[in-house]
């Protein structure tokens, strides 16, 4: 029997009108949520299988991809020491490619996330992205984002792309981000990065919508020459996408 809460949960994945017996609430509502939480611990703490996201990335054709670590080397160390996180293992050595886009997919905190969905979004983030010259994709383990500078600088590209699994919380355990620094250096704040998050169709964003909202930055960074605040989202401006308007 649907209740008033029925509309409401339609539109989110939060969880609301959970009901009561008793004191507590509905043995159902009470699994959930610890099916919710086992999910959540598992998107940080399973391992990541890189090689088999490698399969996945030699066909899209972009070059054959590489498998770093951090610093951190194991997962307990990388979620105490966030540091080591965001520098490359001692003696990591990567190819200069001197292209205009790098891309590192890292597990970060759900590297079930960058499983489900690291591959397709690469796809269609190149897709959206034609006559630009992209490095062969960079797969790192224990990462942070900060991480991307130092495969940006080692790669010596001119934008750099980092796809990572994001915090899992009770609702979504496999969401991804995309965060883009522009000119990539072991240095760059977190105000000189754009992100797009929030990347885990069918419920969150689109691999497509996501496409264009990360080739409008791009674009936008190698215009400006720079990432960050001074950055912003022209994906949906109008000035754009329709010819007979004008920007002032």
């Amino acid at each position: 029997m649907s209740d008033l809460w029925d509309q409401l949960r339609r539109h989110t994945q939060a969880r609301i009108g959970l009901g009561r017996t008793g004191n507590g609430i509905p043995t159902r509502r009470h699994l959930e949520f610890v099916a919710a939480h086992a999910e959540a611990r598992d998107a940080v703490h399973v391992p990541l299988d890189a090689p088999a996201l490698a399969d996945r990335l030699r066909r899209l054709g972009l070059g054959e991809p590489s498998i770093v670590e951090s610093a951190a080397g194991d997962r307990s160390t990388y979620l105490r020491r966030p540091d080591l996180g965001r520098q490359l293992a001692e003696g990591t050595v990567l190819p200069r490619t001197d292209t205009d886009l790098g891309v590192a997919l890292c597990d970060g905190l759900s590297s079930t996330a960058l499983e489900a969905h690291g591959a397709d979004l690469l796809a269609a983030i190149t897709g959206a992205l034609p006559g630009l010259t992209v490095a062969p994709p960079v797969i790192a383990t224990q990462a942070r984002v900060a991480l991307g500078d130092h495969i940006g600088e080692q790669l010596g590209v001119s934008t750099m792309l980092v796809i990572i699994g994001e915090r899992p919380g009770l609702s979504v355990a496999d969401s991804v981000g995309v965060y883009l620094t522009h000119h990539p250096q072991p240095g760059r704040s977190d105000a000189e990065r754009n992100c797009v998050s929030n990347i885990h169709p069918p419920d969150g964003m689109s691999y497509e919508h996501a496409a264009r909202v990360v080739a409008a930055l791009v674009n936008g960074a190698r215009q400006l020459g720079a990432s960050g605040v001074a950055l912003k989202d022209t994906s949906r401006d109008p000035a754009l996408t329709d010819p007979d308007r004008t920007m002032l």
